[in-house]
């Protein structure tokens, strides 16, 4: 065997062997680092389902909040208008109570009412 063919083959030796060693180096990291990919992965599809649901709630506590501002302004139009009516219903009664007041005295308001709950009290 000739130095040059000895070179050779002590160039393949080295290959074969850094090979082999890379080789043996990719499987013990997927060995060790596959169970963690593995709880890593599960953990994830745990994390998108719990964010999914978690969207879907707020989406619906959104729509539930905007009915509910929405029935508050619906009661808040119907007390308005009661509020309303019941001034117009007595607005007769004010009339007559301050014509009342006119008719009985013509002199301080406080005194007139006095003398009209006096009166109707009998005292």
């Amino acid at each position: 065997m000739t130095p040059a063919q000895k070179l050779i083959g002590l160039g393949l030796v080295t290959i074969l062997l850094l090979v082999l060693g890379a080789g043996g180096g990719v499987w013990l990291a997927a060995g060790h680092y596959r169970p963690l990919l593995d709880t890593a992965n599960t953990e994830l599809t745990g994390a998108k389902l719990a964010r999914d649901n978690l969207e879907a709630l707020a989406g619906e506590q959104g729509r539930k909040l905007g009915e509910l501002v929405q029935a508050g302004k619906l009661r808040e139009q119907a007390a308005a208008l009661a509020q309303e009516k019941a001034r117009q219903e007595a607005q007769p009664d004010y009339a007559a109570a301050n014509q009342l007041l006119r008719d009985r005295t013509g002199g301080d308001p406080a005194q007139a009412a006095a003398a009209i709950i006096d009166q109707e009290l009998g005292l």
